[in-house]
Order: structure tokens, then C-alpha cells, then sequence
């Protein structure tokens, strides 16, 4: 069966494009109950950022702070029946923030129509009712949650999305503009995010021309940005990020990622370690799965002097490995496009804590 999948309705793109959002929202304020809500990086607390978010007077904003965990599914179902308590049916969410904020406001959308816990909906087209009108502005780039039609939540059995057509945004805002203040760190870790994803959609049996071409011109921009003669932290480069992580999302939308996003997910399931540093951990240590992109992660890692931390897992019990394998093990379309349908009898739970052991 061939992938048929939703992709964003409409996308705006450009530095100072932000200034366009109350326009944008205007048409759909006439829906539900005439209101809408605001996800906002708590990062932009206090910031300039807080008064240009255009939220009129009847609007809930909510500040969420996504430094202490990922999108949990107990968050999501909070958030819901607060809002829907207070106010009633928006008539739209915006995501203003990084990919945690991405996909909490995707997820909102969707549990604001459907009943009981997400946990319910944790996998693949379980979501029974579409979601209301969302919006994403991104104001990090690399984790491709913007053009994504997963929402990935951790719930307390496992870590997975809510994935379906209906989880795509309505509308995203790209304006490079909003990702100058990210901490040098960050920028690099996410923009790993980014070319890990087309390393992985490349090397993989559901690779394909459609996720091909995506994946080629995602990972030109991310060696212009961080090997390129003019690499680094600059306006330029900032623009060809964005543009690069909507294009390393699609290749693994029409594709599927691999080993190193299987072991990411157990580092946040288990130790609660934050998405895109987790896949760099990770992939630090996978030149047998991935030599030749490894090789390359690492000149990146060496040319802008990320200092990733070595021998974690001396602090690691056997416990704490076991139950990290087993998250990771539970990922059968991740190991399927990388390894192939033979992927349980060279994939196994000893197989998986030896991985881990590697970090």
C-alpha cells in the first residue's frame, strides 16, 4: 500500500512573516466558540516575543515550559479539559515554540473533538474525530514537527504518537527571524535533528525517489550550514534551516526513520532526555549502521566544538538498560525500514542494551 498523506494547507515563509499571524487567524475566528488559544514557549517569557504574539482580549494564552519533560499524554488531556471547562470549543490553536510545542498543539487540536485520554489514540489513524483548526511557528528548526503528521507524546506505557492526516497543521508561519536568540547548543543539536532524519529516510528499505529528493537538497543545506566555508549561527544560515527541516520532515513523512530515533526514544521514555539530543547521543555511536553519516555527524560535532559526553552508560543499571531496550524494541516500523522484515532475528532486547551500552 502507498503512502497517501495530508501535507500543511498553507505555508508562509520570509523573514517578518510572523506579522502576518493575526491576519492569517482572522477568517477562522468566526468558528466555535469565537476564541483562540495560544501555546507559547515559556522561553519567550518576558522576552519581545511576548508582545507580538497576537492574541486578542477574549484569548487564553498559555506559557508551557518543555525544559523539565516532552509532551506527556496526561499534559495534552489536562490542557483539554481545562480549556474546554473555562471557554469551550476554540476556534483554533497556535503552536509558537520549538517541536515539543509543535506537537502539543497538534495534539490539543485533535483531543479538544475526541474523547478520553490520548492515550487512547497513541499509534496509527486511532483518532476518531478530526481536530480543530492549528496553526505551528516555529521558532527552532530541525525537528520537522512543523510539516509532520505525528504528534509524538509520552504516556506511561510507551512513547508514540498520535499519528493521522488530521494531525497535520492548517497553516505554518516560517520567519527565520524567530530563530536568532537559539542557544549555540541547541541550533546544533535540533539541526542534527534535521540531517539524521535524511540519513536515516536514505538508508532504509522504504527509501524512495519522493523522500530521495527531499532528503538530497535537506542534507545540502545542513552541510552549507555546518561545514560550509560560511557555516555557523547567521542570518543566512537560519534561513536555510528552516527550509531545510520542512524538507528533512517530508523525506521521512513519505519514508520512516531508523536505529538512531529507536534508541532515542528509549533515552526519553526512560531517562527523560530531551528529543534531538538523545538522536545525537545516539547516533555517536552507530557507524554500523550508518558509517558514512556518522563520519560526517562527527566532523560536524568537531568543527563547531559540541562537547557530547561520553561513558553515560557507566551510571546505567542493567534495569534501567533492560527497560530502555524494551521502548525501543516496540518500534517495529522504525526496525522494519532499517534492518528489513527479517529485523527480529538481528534485533533482540540483549542486542538493543549493547547499543545503549556503546553511549
Amino acid at each position: 500500500m502507498h503512502k497517501n498523506f495530508k501535507g500543511v494547507e498553507k505555508t508562509v515563509y520570509g523573514r517578518g512573516s510572523f506579522n502576518q499571524l493575526d491576519d492569517i487567524l482572522a477568517p477562522v475566528r468566526a468558528e466555535n466558540n469565537q476564541y483562540f488559544v495560544f501555546l507559547v514557549d515559556n522561553y519567550f517569557k518576558g522576552k519581545p516575543l511576548e508582545n507580538r504574539v497576537p492574541a486578542h482580549d477574549h484569548d487564553l494564552v498559555y506559557y508551557i515550559s518543555v525544559e523539565e519533560h516532552e509532551p506527556t499524554t496526561e499534559q495534552i488531556d489536562s490542557l483539554r479539559d481545562e480549556i474546554l471547562a473555562q471557554k469551550g470549543l476554540p476556534s483554533g490553536v497556535v503552536g509558537i515554540g520549538g517541536g515539543s510545542i509543535m506537537d502539543i498543539a497538534k495534539a490539543l487540536s485533535l483531543m479538544l473533538t475526541n474523547e478520553g485520554s490520548s492515550t487512547l489514540y497513541q499509534g496509527l489513524n486511532l483518532i476518531k474525530k478530526p481536530g480543530i483548526y492549528h496553526a505551528g511557528v516555529p521558532t527552532i528548526s530541525g525537528t520537522g514537527a512543523e510539516v509532520s503528521m505525528t504528534a509524538v507524546l509520552t504516556g506511561p506505557e510507551k512513547k508514540l504518537g498520535l499519528k493521522c492526516e488530521w494531525t497535520v497543521f492548517n497553516q505554518i508561519v516560517l520567519d527565520p527571524e524567530l530563530i536568532a536568540s537559539v542557544p549555540r547548543n541547541w541550533w546544533f543539536y535540533t539541526g542534527m535533528d534535521t540531517y539524521i532524519h535524511c540519513i536515516e529516510s536514505e538508508n532504509g528499505r522504504l527509501n524512495n525517489a519522493y523522500s530521495h529528493a527531499y532528503a538530497e537538497q535537506s542534507m545540502k543545506l545542513c552541510r552549507d550550514i555546518y561545514l560550509g566555508e560560511n557555516s555557523g549561527q547567521t542570518p543566512e544560515n537560519d534561513d536555510k534551516l528552516m527550509v531545510a527541516s520542512l524538507m528533512g520532515g517530508l523525506s521521512l513523512t513519505y519514508s520512516e526513520v531508523g536505529v538512531c530515533h529507536a534508541l532515542s526514544y528509549g533515552l526519553s521514555k526512560i531517562l527523560g532526555m530531551r528529543h534531538c539530543y538523545a538522536n545525537c547521543i545516539a547516533m555517536n555511536h552507530l557507524e554500523d549502521f550508518y558509517p558514512e553519516g556518522v563520519k560526517e555527524f562527527k566532523e560536524m560535532v568537531a568543527y563547531h566544538q559540541i562537547d557530547l559526553p561520553q561513558g553515560l552508560s557507566n551510571d546505567w543499571s542493567d534495569d534501567i538498560l533492560t527497560q530502555m531496550a524494551h521502548v525501543s524494541y516496540g518500534l517495529p516500523h522504525m526496525w522494519l525500514h532499517a534492518i528489513g522484515d527479517n529485523w527480529q532475528e538481528v534485533i533482540t532486547i540483549d542486542s538493543l542494551k549493547d547499543l545503549f551500552r556503546r553511549m
